[in-house]
């Protein structure tokens, strides 16, 4: 395919992403003097006229809705090749599946978030739309005049209208937002399906972790010990596999999320949020599945505590003091920018609850192997705002090598240093190692020399 630069008046300026059938240009309007969305038929479906017809669907429902809560869609056309294109509005502060590259979200935010996302999923349903694959990447956030965020849903490349939706239909949907009626050909869903879409969302943004298939899915009070139990319902409701005993409408499932934001247990119970990927790799590592559990019945000694990961892969010491909660259920190295996948790792520290807080005197380790990508160059590209950096030195242990990079001055008067360890004779797998401490001696070394790995 030649390089394109400008679809009719529109300039391109970069690509935005590129999907099953299509890909997605920033541009800008010329004749309007803005920013939008150019969405383009991939070349190699723009002999599938069953494919083409799709996406001027999509573009068609898109328009069909005439929301403020969904993706505007302006203009459509055709490329001289005869591949269609249609011009929609650009939502400039990316989607929730950016914000969540920073982890779990504060709670009333991620509340509020999800309350958004299901009122834009109703709209459409009252346009007679079923979306059916409601996600974090599908969420936009664009910019308001007044510097608050809209939420904008897009992406109806598998949207329906409910009249179609309600005969005979395909499986469609994503892994881990997929209702169980959409998992296989089925006779027919509602908007209840769009329900349980919603419900995974918010149970991303709460957790930092992917709900496991329906019916199998661990609750999520599981994940972030002290959550507010009726927001554990109300998420819990949205992901029942029996959809006649989810939430009615999306509506209804944001007036209750509205309603818990405002509570007075979601303004005291919220976590800090560093928005450095170091911290949120290892809160998505920790939240896999499982929960945080007092260490009990562990060898102390003056060499330190013993912990180990479900798998028994990894096992590693450390100082008494550390080892009063664990977490050993594995994570997903998707979260420091590693190819994903549920690998062992594990989290164990005095206060689990805040380690993303860099304000918070916790004192820990997480770490988490990777069988594939370059874990040293991704900790080379972290970053700790409100911390001091003091710089990088190489380790060298009996079986590891590596390179420590250290902050110092946190907010909470901390320090963490990150690791990424490589196998002494290269190879897999390579591990991620955080480390919080406040106070006394530098135990980096210490701990490190400990590590175990089978």
């Amino acid at each position: 395919m030649h390089s394109l630069e400008r679809i009719g008046r529109y300039r391109l300026e970069r690509r935005l992403g590129t999907g099953a059938f299509g890909t997605v240009w920033l541009a800008h309007d010329d004749e309007l003097e803005a920013p939008v969305a150019v969405k383009v038929l991939a070349e190699n479906w723009s002999h599938r006229l069953d494919v083409r017809e799709r996406f001027l669907t999509e573009a068609r429902l898109l328009r069909k809705a005439g929301s403020s809560r969904v993706a505007q869609v302006y203009d459509i056309g055709e490329l001289p090749d005869g591949r269609p294109y249609f011009v929609m509005e650009y939502a400039d502060a990316g989607t929730l599946a950016d914000l969540l590259a920073a982890g779990p979200l504060p709670l009333p935010e991620a509340l509020r978030l999800t309350a958004l996302a299901a009122r834009s999923a109703h709209a459409l349903h009252e346009a007679g739309i079923v979306h059916r694959d409601v996600k974090p990447s599908n969420v936009l956030l664009r910019t308001a005049p007044a510097g608050t965020r809209r939420v904008l849903l897009a992406d109806l490349g598998l949207a329906k209208s409910l009249a179609q939706a309600s005969g005979l239909t395909l499986a469609a949907g994503s892994a881990g937002y997929r209702p169980p009626e959409q998992a296989g050909p089925g006779a027919g869903i509602d908007a209840r399906a769009d329900v349980y879409g919603l419900g995974a969302v918010g149970y991303r943004l709460v957790t930092g972790t992917v709900p496991a298939e329906p019916g199998e899915v661990v609750r999520p009070e599981r994940l972030r010990p002290g959550l507010d139990p009726g927001v554990a319902r109300a998420l819990m409701r949205a992901l029942e596999p029996d959809r006649e005993r989810r939430w009615p409408t999306a509506e209804a499932f944001a007036d209750e999320l509205d309603r818990l934001a405002s509570a007075p247990a979601a303004a005291v119970r919220p976590r800090g949020r560093s928005r450095t990927v170091a911290l949120a790799a290892a809160v998505a590592a920790v939240a896999v599945a499982g929960a945080a559990f007092a260490l009990v019945n562990r060898p102390s000694s003056a060499s330190g505590v013993g912990v180990e990961d479900a798998t028994g892969r990894i096992a590693m010491r450390v100082p008494d003091g550390w080892g009063r909660q664990l977490r050993d259920s594995g994570w997903d190295p998707a979260a420091l920018g590693l190819p994903a996948g549920h690998e062992p790792g594990l989290a164990v520290a005095d206060d689990l609850t805040r380690w993303q807080d860099l304000g918070a005197d916790v004192r820990g380790v997480f770490a988490g192997l990777s069988e594939h990508g370059d874990v040293t160059a991704r900790v080379d590209a972290l970053g700790h705002p409100g911390c001091h950096y003091d710089g990088a030195r190489a380790y060298t242990g009996g079986r590891w090598h590596g390179r420590i990079r250290t902050w110092s001055g946190c907010p909470g008067g901390g320090r963490l240093t990150d690791t990424a360890l490589v196998p002494a004779d290269g190879g897999q797998p390579q591990v991620y190692v955080q480390i919080r401490q406040h106070g006394g001696g530098d135990a980096t070394d210490r701990v490190l020399g400990s590590l175990h790995v089978t």
